[in-house]
Order: structure tokens, then C-alpha cells, then sequence
């Protein structure tokens, strides 16, 4: 076999599943796929399908080869099987670039038709019995039209709010209805019972994220009647409602975060319930559950974050596991018994494919997206276990360069630290257009993936100890792993870097002006002041909550200052490469100029690139190269 050396482009350029949706009848999965990089200012994406056993007739094929159902110039993303598993439905903004509409297309003929043509575009659908149902805000009115017309387009907080409203389509006649029972709160989901009739809806106070998302409430409607009964608040950044039919009736249960931040929980109300209390179904748990599933009978499935690995749980009491998954697996999809599934999953060195089968396991690999890679010399990937200075337990990958094993080191050392705080590394193939470890393995680095305090997939308990205190016992389990690679002869301790991007990207930042033993960092997107970030970042609130506190509390100094790298910056002296988008609303630009003016200020080495158009992730395949290519020759010239 020839080995192909490993290549910018071949990170970017490669189709990657975004999601995946399985029939009811459990016979076909169709799934969306887009390059990692853009081409052009709008995403281009498409929709396969396969069928979940080789053999089905009248699908992709007897040997079980998925068949394209869309293909062009457009995104078309997000399908939806009717409950007959005669049609698909998806967004795509075919008609309006940039401006997506719900269509359908039939998995047989292939023959595509737009479904809506509403002004301003779509943002979520959801196939019913008889009907659509899609969310999108009101259609511009005449006034609206002339303002924009004529740039009078002055922006007053709280006027010319436009929430997304629940809209039902009626498939034969046309008709769209809007229901009236929410008022001004935007809907951000909804559900419809798995017998048909009424619909779980889920709302926010307003479409902002603050305060929206921190003021959330779940509902049931009736479509027959038009009659609304609320369910009382539901928890922050509540998410993904799925019906189950319990010893006391028909429950929803959803997804939320509880005080302290961090990481989310199971919550639970019975609908025919008079008080509405929503209970918390996963304390003391320690995974992190991050999908329902509903399912016709009996309890939703549960797709669940489990340290270095997923599973695939029942919801009853608690948490049942029915299925454990090696690696990262997301966009869980069930039939309608429940008895089958589909998702998208990576484990090393595999990348992301479909896969499909028994609820129970194993999982079948449906499709081979990325065959190119298999030509590739892969740096070995290994399972970390150690302890923190307190006796946490913890764990995180270690990678090391193709071809080289322990015995080779000591090697130079990069310590990529992952964003959130409350993401997480698994056992999956580590390759990304942001810093990651096996595009730096490729040219001889070991890379080091730690899970700290605060990671998520070891429980609510552990992601929320970094809630007001970011950086502190959080950074020294990161030196605990370090230390452990430089002690087994591992890592060169005179060549240490590190990086990340977002959170990973403070924690860059945060190392280098707490301590001299990191020769360079990678500072992306990253946050250098916690209270300029509570005051500017769309999570406004949970950044308070991570960083300590606000800027109006009160004359200072104020607990964040002390927790951000700009307090420290005159104690830096390594280099830093900071990269950051330039119309990020979620870390905004501010925080890397921040940064920039202090090196500056203190005369510290340092590149400052900031990319057009971006915002918190990097989408433009141009832009992405450039972090590859830059990322790597900065560790080349400072590690060498």
C-alpha cells in the first residue's frame, strides 16, 4: 500500500456527515452531507440515502451503496421522514441562497418540490400527521419593506423583535395557520405526540440568547382546537423535548442545565399533572446526556457522553444502558418501536461515517465517506488515565507521531485543550481545521488531549467545578498530565506548546501568564478578559457564571479579574499566534485586540490574524487552510 502524506486540503475538502434520520419503518436512513470548508459565502450540502440492510429492495442499491437524492448549489440539510416513510422533507435554500425553505423529495423517484415560499426564510420543521409543521418569524409587512428600502433601519432594543412563531401547513390545501397561544416568545421546537393530536412546544422569552435562553417555558397545543396549556418554566438552555408514556401517564422530558452551570441533565414533567414540577431524572449521574430520542412506546433513548466514549441509553427512573458506542457518536435517530438506530459516529482512525442497526448493538458502517484516508499513516492514539493533584480521576488521548511509538521520546510536546469548558476529547479520529492533534502528529509532534474539571461526559458534578473559578484547578489538572508525559520520558519538557480554540483558546492564553514552561501557544478564539466577555458575548450570562461575576457589581476588583489572562499579560514571554474571526459574537474581536495591545504593549512576540467575514468557527475553506498551515509552521519555528 502507498502511504499519502497527509494534506490541508484533505481535512477540508473531504464530505463529512452532518446529521442522519432514520425511517419509521426502520428500512432507510438518509443523512446530509457537507465539505468541512466553504467555497463562497453559503454552504453547499446534500442528501444521501442507504438503506440500513444490504438487500432492501427499490433503495440504494442490493449491496447497500447509498444513492444521492439531492445534488447542486445549494444546502440542503436537516431531513425529516413523514410518519408513512414515503417522503422526506429537509431545508434547502435551492430557490434564495442564504434563505432556506422546507421541500420534499420522494426516496424513490428522486423528484424534489418546494413545500413553503415564505418570506424571510425557515429556521425548523417538523413532519406531522396531515401537516407540517415549520418555525419562521413573521413575514415582512409593507412597512418593514420601506424601512429596508430606505435604510431607515435605526435598531431599538425591544422594537421590531421578530421571534420565530410556530407555523402549520396544511400539505393538500396549502393553508398555513399560526397559531396565537404563545404571544411574542419565540419557538424554538416542537413535538408531536407519538399517537398524533397535540404538540410539545418549547419556547424562549425572546430570540436573543440572553435573556432568552435563560428564560425558557415548555407547552402542550392542541392543533384541533387551538388551546394552549402551560407546562411552567423549563431549565436553562432547555433543548431536544421528547414524549414517553410513564406508570402515572404521558410525560416530556428534555434536556437543561441547573445551577451550577455545567453540563446538562434529564428533566422530566408529567403533563396531566396540576403542579407541573419539573424534576431533574439524572442527578448524581456521571455521564453527561446530550440527545433525546422519542420513540412510538415506552421511554425516549438517550444518547449520552461517557467519558472517552458514547452509549445509547433508556430513560426511565434514571439512565439504562442498552448500547455503549467506542468514540464520539452524534444525531441519534430511532424507528418508531425504538428498536433501530441511526447515527453518525467516529472512532479512531475511523472518521465520520452512518452507521445503523439494533438499538441494542452492534451498529453497522453504512457508508465509506472518506476512502482517500485510508492511504494514510496515522499517528498511534492511546488512553490517558491519571490524577490530578486533589486525586481526581481523569483521562484524556495521547498522540504520537506515525509510525513512532514512547520508546522514540522524548518528542516535543503540544497540549491542545478542548473549548466549551464543557466540551470533550474522545476516542475518535482527532482531525480538524482547528488545531488538532493528528494534523501536528503528521510532522513528528506529540500531542497531548486532556479532559479537565469541567469537561463534559463525567457527570453535572464535574463539568460545573469550573463554574466561577475557570482556570484554576481546571489548568493544574492540565499540568498534572503534562507532568505525567515528561516524567515517562514521553514529552521534551524544553519543548512544550500549547493551544486551542475558544475556551481551549483562554486556557492557551491563561497558561503562558501563569507560567514560563510553554515555549509558544496558539491563542483561537479565545478569551482574554471574563468581564469584557460578560458585558459583549452573546452567552452573557453563563460567562458570568464561568468567569465569577459582572463589571457593575460593584466598584472592583471583581473575582474575574482575577481568572483573565489580561490581568497577567506583562508576565508573558513566550510567543502567541492569536486567530480570530472577525464578526464572532459569541468570543468577540475585542477580546483578541485586547490581548494583541498588551503583547504589543509589553513587547512579546507575537502574530495577530484576524479573518473576514468569520464568525466563532471558522467556515471559509480558504480561511481554514490558513489555520492549518499557520498553526503548524508557529510550533515548527518556536518547538524545533
Amino acid at each position: 500500500m502507498t502511504e499519502t502524506q497527509l494534506a490541508a486540503e484533505a481535512v477540508v475538502d473531504g464530505p463529512v456527515p452532518r446529521e442522519v434520520a432514520l425511517s419509521p419503518d426502520g428500512r432507510w436512513a438518509v443523512y446530509s452531507v457537507a465539505a468541512c470548508g466553504r467555497v463562497g459565502d453559503h454552504p453547499v450540502g446534500d442528501l444521501w440515502l442507504v438503506a440500513v440492510d444490504s438487500g432492501v429492495d427499490g433503495g440504494s442499491g442490493s449491496d447497500g451503496t447509498p444513492r444521492r437524492l439531492t445534488s447542486g448549489n445549494s444546502d440542503d440539510a436537516a431531513p425529516r421522514w413523514d410518519a408513512d416513510s414515503s417522503v422526506v422533507y429537509f431545508l434547502s435554500d435551492r430557490v434564495e441562497r442564504g434563505t432556506a425553505q422546507v421541500h420534499q423529495v420522494d426516496p424513490v423517484s428522486g423528484v424534489v418540490s418546494a413545500v413553503t415560499a415564505w418570506d424571510g426564510g425557515v429556521s425548523g420543521h417538523r413532519p406531522l400527521a396531515g401537516s407540517v409543521a415549520f418555525l419562521a418569524a413573521d413575514e415582512p409587512s409593507t412597512e418593514d419593506r420601506r424601512r429596508r428600502d430606505e435604510r431607515d433601519d435605526a435598531r431599538v432594543w425591544s422594537e421590531h423583535v421578530r421571534p420565530d412563531r410556530l407555523r402549520l401547513l396544511d400539505v393538500r390545501t396549502g393553508e398555513v395557520r399560526t397559531p396565537d397561544g404563545f404571544g411574542d416568545r419565540h419557538v424554538v421546537d416542537v413535538v408531536e405526540h407519538p399517537d398524533g393530536g397535540p404538540l410539545a412546544v418549547l419556547t424562549w422569552s425572546t430570540p436573543e440568547i440572553d435573556p432568552g435562553m435563560l428564560n425558557t417555558a415548555l407547552h402542550v397545543f392542541d392543533p384541533r382546537t387551538g388551546a394552549v396549556r402551560d407546562l411552567g418554566p423549563a431549565a436553562l438552555d432547555a433543548s431536544s423535548p421528547a414524549w414517553w408514556n410513564a406508570d402515572d401517564g404521558w410525560h416530556l422530558a428534555y434536556l437543561g442545565q441547573t445551577a451550577p452551570v455545567g453540563g446538562t441533565v434529564v428533566l422530566d414533567v408529567a403533563v396531566d399533572a396540576p403542579a407541573g414540577e419539573h424534576r431533574v431524572l439524572t442527578a448524581g449521574a456521571t455521564v453527561c446526556p446530550t440527545e433525546l430520542v422519542q420513540v412510538h412506546s415506552g421511554q425516549p433513548l438517550v444518547l449520552v457522553a461517557d467519558g472517552l466514549d458514547t452509549a445509547v441509553h433508556r430513560l426511565d427512573a434514571g439512565l439504562v444502558e442498552v448500547c455503549r458506542l467506542r468514540g464520539e457518536a452524534r444525531s441519534l435517530t430511532a424507528d418508531r418501536p425504538g428498536a433501530r438506530v441511526a447515527t453518525v459516529l467516529s472512532a479512531s482512525p475511523e472518521p465520520w461515517n452512518v452507521y445503523a442497526g439494533p438499538t441494542r448493538g452492534p451498529l453497522t458502517r453504512r457508508t465509506d465517506l472518506r476512502p482517500e484516508l485510508r492511504d494514510v499513516r496515522w499517528g498511534t492514539q492511546e488512553r490517558l488515565r491519571y490524577k490530578a493533584a486533589d486525586g481526581l480521576d481523569l483521562d484524556g488521548l495521547l498522540v504520537l507521531p506515525p509510525g513512532l511509538t514512547r520508546a522514540d521520546g522524548p518528542f516535543p510536546l503540544v497540549t491542545l485543550v478542548h473549548g466549551g469548558p464543557y466540551g470533550r476529547y474522545t476516542d475518535r479520529l482527532m482531525l480538524d481545521w482547528y488545531p488538532s492533534a493528528q494534523w501536528l502528529a503528521a510532522v513528528g509532534y506529540a500531542v497531548f488531549l486532556p479532559n479537565p474539571r469541567g469537561s463534559t461526559g463525567y457527570g453535572h458534578e464535574f463539568a460545573a467545578r469550573v463554574a466561577g473559578a475557570v482556570g484554576l484547578d481546571e489548568f493544574g489538572d492540565i499540568c498534572a498530565g503534562v507532568d505525567l508525559l515528561v516524567d515517562e520520558g514521553v514529552a521534551d519538557p524544553r519543548r512544550l506548546g500549547i493551544g486551542g480554540w475558544s475556551h481551549g483558546g483562554f486556557m492557551a492564553a491563561w497558561a503562558v501568564a501563569r507560567t514560563d514552561r510553554f515555549r509558544a501557544a496558539v491563542v483561537g478564539a479565545g478569551i482574554s478578559d471574563w468581564g469584557m466577555l460578560a458585558a459583549t458575548g452573546e452567552w452573557g450570562p453563563f460567562e458570568a457564571a464561568l468567569g465569577g461575576g459582572n463589571g457593575w457589581d460593584g466598584p472592583g476588583p471583581h473575582p474575574h479579574h482575577r481568572l483573565s489572562p489580561i490581568s497577567y499579560a506583562s508576565r508573558i514571554r513566550a510567543p502567541v499566534l492569536i486567530l480570530h474571526g472577525e464578526n464572532d459574537t459569541n468570543v468577540p474581536l475585542s477580546q483578541a485586540e485586547f490581548l494583541h495591545r498588551a503583547l504589543r504593549r509589553f513587547g512579546v512576540t507575537h502574530e495577530y490574524v484576524v479573518y473576514p467575514r468569520e464568525g466563532h468557527p471558522i467556515r471559509e475553506r480558504t480561511h481554514q487552510l490558513d489555520v492549518l498551515r499557520r498553526t503548524r509552521s508557529w510550533f515548527d519555528r518556536w518547538l524545533g
